[in-house]
């Protein structure tokens, strides 16, 4: 696939991120560091996610030029655990073109480092089993955290990921969707269905609908805008961008955020298209 060719009476609150110890790498080094060991890295299927409706599985990957002594056993020193969708694997959805929603993920993937809050793990489009796909980090959730109650009590540490859905038009952001990690950092995965040109975002994260930005928010939205350039002049983020998604879902992406910008606050429900994914959880 070639491109190119209603505030609820609450003062905003400001999320914030821990900072790296000095010497440590910064996200976007320690991301990019990641995603050069998923491009480069041999694969082995260990197992289907039961219940994915894209085929998804979940991957050895380990050092090119090493071999396991065993396989599908314990994971070795420079291996790591990965989530492999084959773009073969999908599931035709009738508003969204057939083979295109593993690089979609991968876009979402792009736009978050563009916001540089981590939220989506690194994310890659590869050869591998079954031909091209996606892989991307796996992440170990903290068994101790309760989705449900993150989203029923309107957790501040969501309103980064809410904003980052409206950047990307989510139209499948459910519950089960998030992850939490040990230490407080919340990631978010499963966007093959993003960047419509349609309005249809449809999340269980509107509990900040009519709510201002923040000043980090506006600079999020801001530093992306800026890297996605013009049409006439793209940035760097739209020319990666280019490789993944039609030229005119790179246009609504801008529009989307131009009007984000505008507005100043967290958009409402499109009142022609579901609120809610179904299931939401």
């Amino acid at each position: 696939m070639r491109r190119a060719t209603s505030a609820r009476g609450r003062t905003a609150t400001t999320s914030t991120e821990p900072t790296a110890p000095d010497g440590a790498p910064t996200l976007g080094e320690a991301s990019a560091a990641l995603v050069e060991r998923l491009r480069t890295g041999e694969l082995e299927v260990l197992g289907r996610l039961i219940g994915s409706s894209n085929n998804a599985m979940v991957v050895r990957v380990w050092p090119t030029g090493t071999k396991p002594e065993v396989f599908g056993g314990e994971l070795g020193e420079g291996d790591l655990l990965a989530v492999w969708k084959p773009t073969i694997g999908e599931r035709p959805l009738f508003d969204f073109p057939i083979g295109t929603l593993t690089r979609r993920e991968v876009a979402a993937y792009l736009v978050s480092e563009a916001l540089g809050w981590g939220i989506v793990p690194p994310t890659l489009l590869r050869d591998g089993p079954y031909g091209e796909g996606m892989l991307q980090q796996w992440i170990d959730a903290d068994p101790e955290a309760d989705i449900v109650d993150m989203v029923n009590g309107d957790d501040p540490r969501l309103r980064r990921i809410a904003l980052l859905d409206a950047i990307l038009n989510n139209t499948d952001r459910k519950a089960g969707h998030l992850l939490p990690i040990p230490g407080g950092h919340l990631h978010a995965v499963d966007h093959g269905v993003t960047f419509s040109i349609e309005p249809k975002l449809r999340t269980v994260l509107w509990a900040w609908e009519g709510e201002p930005f923040d000043a980090a928010e506006v600079a999020g939205l801001a530093q992306v805008r800026a890297a996605l350039g013009t049409s006439v002049a793209p940035g760097p983020l739209a020319a990666a961008l280019g490789e993944l998604l039609f030229i005119d879902e790179i246009d609504a992406t801008r529009a989307r955020i131009d009007d984000l910008l505008a507005a100043g606050s967290f958009p409402s429900p499109n009142p022609e298209w579901p609120a809610i994914p179904w299931p939401p959880y």
